[in-house]
């Protein structure tokens, strides 16, 4: 009796879901850098001058606001209503996202049950859990929160597809209207929707419902980016994101070719194994003749490969584009696997699994020649006036401006060297420059040094001699 309770509890998605948000858990507060740093940055600003939703703003604009036209903040406001109650802390935004990439696969789970069999269900959310879901669900990024939403809302118009139950229609405009404004590649997933058209046995209302809810949340998602966003950029002048035109995206993704392929073979399963899973998946949809779904996901690729193209350069480099795309392929994996010997699916899970946390187990893990920069707040603190503008060469990351707490401008260390120029952000308000002293040995006579350690610098600049 106890073995049976116990391969009942193994065959639980729930029990899996769990043990795997407990175990990324585990060093909840590593460091940040990039993009997370960046998200931070809104969030910590939002509980420093007020929490405006239509006014996201950052710390590395130099003289400028600092507000900047970016995806709609609402994963920075969770961070913010954390923060108000508990007080700010670098790692609330981790934990948000892996409460919230968690659920997510759990109604993942439940809308691939409902639309295939729960065997599929259960490899394919295994699949997603060990794909790159398992390092980015807690990250301070909206990716895996953004696509949780989605597919959260994508499980409620399926049941009122199911039960026509109206107060179904609630949480999937919501949720789908809120994960496409955190992500816009979000909408890729989200697009599916329009295949509603296409089942011939589904009542007319039930179609025109989903048909008008999804024009108009794809419509509020199209006032922010295509209306406020560029508003923000011209009121505000600071740019976060450059899209492109089709023509230039496909110019650049060309020399990256091998790299872009990479992200689809690799990146987004993080193992070669659930990879082939995938392909082999594919052509069994098609053989199976399960026309809809293959149809659906030819559609979600479709829009998908719209959006790699508008980003150019950016997606064949930043592995975490693939997100959106991420689900799909986990399906793909998953319809494989639950057509082989009921042996053998679990032995490829594990297989799968271990190759696909091996890949990311250095995300547990900070380096700890990296571990200095979280002394820098309080240095600034004791040192530089909060409101005071800082100079520091952490090169085009917010990580160093970040972690200084401070607003300013972050170059590049040449960028130092270019006397002109740092006489030009002086003249802008520039106050203090802090040297990474790890990253470039600088040292000048024209400017007085008020502090010094083993990592940073700091120079006065408001009343000193400028650089000749």
């Amino acid at each position: 009796m106890k073995e049976v309770r116990i391969g009942f509890l193994l065959r639980d998605i729930r029990f899996w879901i769990f043990l795997f948000f407990l175990l990324r858990l585990v060093c909840m507060e590593v460091g940040h850098n990039w993009r997370q740093c960046l998200t931070n940055m809104v969030a910590r600003n939002f509980l420093v001058h007020g929490a405006h939703l239509l006014y996201p703003m950052i710390d590395m604009a130099g003289e400028k606001t600092g507000i900047i036209g970016s995806e709609f903040p609402f994963f920075n406001y969770l961070i913010y209503l954390v923060s108000f109650v508990f007080d700010y802390s670098h790692w609330h935004g981790r934990l948000i996202n892996l409460a919230v990439s968690s659920l997510g696969l759990y109604y993942f789970y439940k809308l691939v049950d409902r639309v295939f069999n729960k065997q599929t269900a259960f490899h394919s959310t295994m699949v997603l859990t060990v794909s790159i879901w398992f390092a980015f669900s807690r990250k301070i990024m909206p990716d895996t929160f953004s696509v949780s939403l989605v597919i959260i809302g994508l499980f409620f118009a399926y049941k009122y597809i199911e039960n026509g139950k109206k107060t179904n229609l609630i949480p999937y405009f919501v949720f789908c209207t809120l994960g496409m404004l955190c992500k816009i590649p979000s909408l890729s997933l989200f697009s599916v929707i329009a295949i509603s058209i296409f089942v011939k046995n589904m009542d007319v209302r039930k179609k025109a419902a989903l048909a008008f809810l999804g024009t108009l949340s794809v419509a509020i998602v199209c006032l922010w980016y295509f209306y406020w966003v560029p508003h923000l950029v011209e009121t505000y002048h600071y740019q976060l994101y450059f899209p492109k035109g089709m023509i230039e995206g496909i110019q650049e993704i060309i020399p990256l070719l091998p790299s872009y392929l990479k992200k689809f073979y690799f990146s987004s399963l993080q193992s070669y194994l659930a990879f082939v899973c995938a392909v082999i998946g594919m052509v069994l949809l098609i053989k199976d003749k399960q026309r809809i779904p293959a149809f659906a996901m030819g559609f979600i690729t479709l829009i998908f490969l719209l959006f790699t193209i508008k980003t150019g350069s950016i997606f064949p480099v930043h592995n975490y584009y693939i997100i959106p795309y991420t689900p799909v392929m986990a399906l793909l994996a998953g319809y494989f696997i639950s057509q082989i010997s009921i042996k053998y699916q679990y032995i490829l899970i594990f297989l799968i699994a271990t190759e696909g946390i091996l890949n990311q187990k250095h995300d547990f893990f900070i380096s700890e020649d990296q571990l200095y920069k979280l002394e820098l707040e309080q240095i600034t603190d004791d040192i530089v006036p909060a409101d005071d503008l800082i100079v520091i060469n952490g090169g085009p990351s917010p990580q160093d401006i970040y972690f200084s707490n401070r607003k300013g401008w972050t170059v590049t260390s040449e960028d130092l060297l270019d006397a002109p120029y740092l006489n030009s952000l002086v003249d802008l308000g520039a106050e203090y420059l802090i040297i990474d002293l790890t990253d470039f040995d600088y040292n000048t006579g024209q400017y007085e040094k008020i502090y010094t350690d083993l990592h940073y610098a700091i120079f006065k600049l408001e009343g000193s001699e400028n650089i000749q």
